[in-house]
């Protein structure tokens, strides 16, 4: 047998090794973490410690040039929506279920803290959504409100009020706060146990690294990877796309999506090419607030959309005088992507709905409750 052929043939036996090994380690942890679900899980996201398969690359990986395949659509062709709201709904009618449950046997209910400063019309919105989302779900709900001429002072000792509260088990201020205010010395005295928002530093830290697990993920972020799992995206292995960088979403989301094995690349205002790059993925979330940034024509046929950008714009037939439209050109995009979230009624009833999710958690780690 020649050399070359000798080299071949251990180049093959190797691969496959490294791909047996791959696919143990996967069943491994796919069983262990099936093994974990029990009748009281409420989301379809495994733990992220599941997903730390080791790094087992193979030629083929490595290697290959092969450019991936882009699906052709019909010109009659019209994307799925994807239906935030009702998915939130699940997910707030099996928490309400779990926090009657913890009701009868224990005799607590979970907490929320809200501090909210300013009067920015977008916030009291968000604010008020889920205080309405609290009272159905059995959660106890308390608001503290300042002027936006408020000092650091008033909104840190509105903290440690809830810091100390035991009846409070999550505490949210909401973003973005004035700016005379210093958001990240308010945002690091929050109790980590209480960070139900998952933007602690400690949160974003163990977001970021393999083999460790956040007490919290951030609820924007969260609510778009349950979409994907719940209308039967594959993540694992997708080139996905990220618009924004921004500490709330576009940071942590692309953390989340790296952590379930995409290949992610971000985009921020200073991209010199974002047309190309968006073209490219698989998966794009786009998280910058500007109407309509993301054209038809941005998009690889057959992507899955996620818009988080949500921006008010006057209409005189609807009852608040405003309608609202994403980053996305939702017209457009209808007729290239493969699915996508509506605005409103896609990704913000999500972000309600982890919310109150994080703050379940966080009742049942302080009360042992299973």
């Amino acid at each position: 047998m020649s050399m070359v052929l000798k080299n071949k043939c251990k180049n093959v036996a190797v691969s496959m090794w490294r791909k047996n090994m791959l696919l143990l380690s996967t069943s491994r942890s796919l069983n262990t973490l099936a093994a974990s679900f029990d009748d009281n899980r409420i989301l379809k996201s495994p733990t992220l410690v599941s997903l730390d398969f080791p790094d087992v690359w193979t030629c083929s990986t490595a290697n290959s040039n092969q450019p991936t395949p882009v699906p052709k659509l019909a010109s009659e062709h019209t994307a799925k929506v994807i239906d935030g709201k009702q998915i939130a709904e699940d997910i707030i009618s099996a928490v309400t279920v779990q926090v009657q449950r913890m009701k009868k046997t224990i005799g607590a209910v979970p907490g929320l803290g809200v501090i909210l400063v300013g009067e920015r019309k977008d916030s009291q919105i968000y604010v008020h959504n889920k205080m309405k989302a609290c009272e159905k779900a059995g959660i106890k709900f308390s608001l503290t409100e300042f002027s936006d001429k408020c000092t650091d002072e008033e909104v840190c000792n509105a903290i440690m009020r809830f810091n100390a509260d035991p009846s409070f088990h999550g505490i949210l201020v909401q973003l973005p706060l004035p700016q005379n205010l210093n958001e990240e010395k308010v945002l690091n005295l929050l109790k980590l146990e209480k960070d139900v928002d998952g933007f602690h530093p400690m949160n974003m830290g163990n977001l970021a690294m393999r083999g460790r697990e956040p007490l919290f993920i951030p609820c924007t972020p969260k609510g778009c990877v349950e979409l994907l799992i719940r209308s039967g995206v594959e993540i694992m292995g997708k080139k996905a796309v990220v618009i924004g960088r921004s500490n709330i979403v576009g940071l942590p989301a692309s953390l989340l999506l790296q952590r379930h094995h995409a290949t992610v690349s971000i985009i921020n205002e200073l991209t010199s090419n974002p047309e190309e790059i968006t073209r490219e993925a698989d998966i794009l979330v786009s998280a910058v607030g500007v109407p309509n940034l993301v054209r038809g024509s941005w998009l690889k046929p057959g992507a899955v959309v996620v818009d988080v950008g949500t921006h008010p714009i006057e209409d005189t037939s609807c009852e608040q005088g405003y309608r609202l439209i994403g980053d996305v050109c939702y017209e457009e995009a209808l007729r290239v992507a493969s699915s996508i979230t509506p605005v409103p009624g896609g990704v913000g009833p999500m972000t309600v709905a982890m919310l109150l999710y994080n703050t379940l958690e966080s009742a049942r780690r302080k009360y042992n409750f299973i």
